[in-house]
């Protein structure tokens, strides 16, 4: 394998590795907002923003699924749901603060008297927000937005903390998370044989990754898998979530084999997966061995679905970036998404 320090020169591997002291940064920048009670009953929660900034939505979807009992949803739009009213709390997160999607979605939830809330490093973001005189989780710049992850997701569940919308229980249960992702990440970062995230990257570098993860739970670290496999290894890789993919993709697993045996399947689990899905990842699996010879199945245990669920991500993340440093692909870059916002930028 050619050396990682070649092909990294913006040192995306220390990105990563240092996500446990994102961490606990991020819990003094959340711990720090200051927001006022919305005047009116907050009925549902809509987070506005795209890509790695988005991706923090997600995860708080699924760090407060369990007591969370007022809707939450991501919106990767232009315009927020007809339903977005005064009792709507809209979090709109850029890394930047110049997302374009976000700042329409901003200016639509000003005009549906949404009561919003911002994280943002800068940017024009941070001009609206300030100007509107609202609340806003002003966030570390320097990092690419998806290695920002930490800093996107936990003001969140400040947010809504000190919103009375959730208990302290996730929050407090990520100490223990920086204590396992400082103990795991020394084996996930040292270019050796015994690597389980190299060894996974080398099973897969060479194929079209498809990530299946359960609805609720690994669902969105398949996601994030997903996205961190296309942004930093630079590949085509894609994701569905079970039960749903049992009813329609599964059947797709047919024609085309030629284009079949260059595809790795890769099965996110967890613990706390629903019973019944722990049979069909089973069946489903059986089912498809005889087409996709490479299918891989990843678990990480914990005491907590919050260690685990992150440690999951954390282990994607590895195995992104060592997919890149096979390739010998500078895993920080996203030029094509630069050359998107370029051309956009001249409308």
């Amino acid at each position: 394998m050619p050396d990682y320090k070649i092909f990294d020169p913006e040192n995306m591997a220390r990105s990563i590795f240092d996500f446990p002291e994102n961490i606990h940064d991020a819990l003094k920048i959340g711990d720090a907002i200051n927001v006022e009670l919305s005047k009116n009953e907050i009925r549902n929660i809509v987070v506005a923003g795209m890509g790695g900034s988005a991706i923090g939505g997600d995860v708080v979807s699924v760090l407060v699924d369990a007591e969370l009992t007022v809707p939450l949803i991501v919106s990767r739009h232009y315009e927020l749901p007809a339903w977005v009213n005064k009792n709507t709390l809209v979090i709109c997160s850029s890394y930047s603060g110049n997302t374009e999607e976000t700042l329409a979605a901003f200016e639509d939830a000003k005009n549906k008297s949404a009561f919003i809330v911002g994280i943002t490093t800068g940017g024009k973001l941070l001009s609206k927000l300030k100007k509107e005189e609202l609340s806003c989780a002003v966030i570390p710049s320097g990092l690419q937005p998806r290695a920002a992850m930490a800093f996107s997701f936990i003001p969140m569940l400040f947010l809504l903390k000190k919103l009375n919308l959730i208990s302290h229980t996730v929050i407090s249960e990520l100490k223990n998370v920086i204590t396992v992702l400082k103990d795991k990440r020394t084996g996930y970062s040292a270019q050796t044989g015994d690597n389980p995230t190299i060894k996974l990257a080398e099973k897969i570098v060479s194929k079209i990754p498809v990530i299946y993860g359960q609805t609720t739970t690994t669902g969105i670290a398949a996601m994030r898998w997903k996205g961190q496999i296309c942004e930093n290894a630079k590949m085509l890789a894609y994701h569905n979530e079970l039960p749903e993919l049992n009813h329609n993709e599964i059947v797709g697993w047919e024609n085309n084999p030629e284009v079949l045996k260059y595809i790795a399947l890769i099965w996110l689990k967890d613990t706390s997966d629903n019973p019944r899905v722990k049979h069909r990842q089973n069946i489903t699996q059986d089912i498809l061995k005889q087409i996709v010879p490479v299918q891989e199945s990843v678990v990480v245990y914990g005491k907590t679905m919050t260690e685990r669920f992150l440690h999951l991500i954390y282990f994607g993340d590895w195995v992104s970036y060592w997919c890149a440093v096979i390739h010998g692909t500078d895993p920080s870059p996203v030029f094509k998404i630069e050359n998107l916002k370029n051309e956009l930028g001249k409308l």
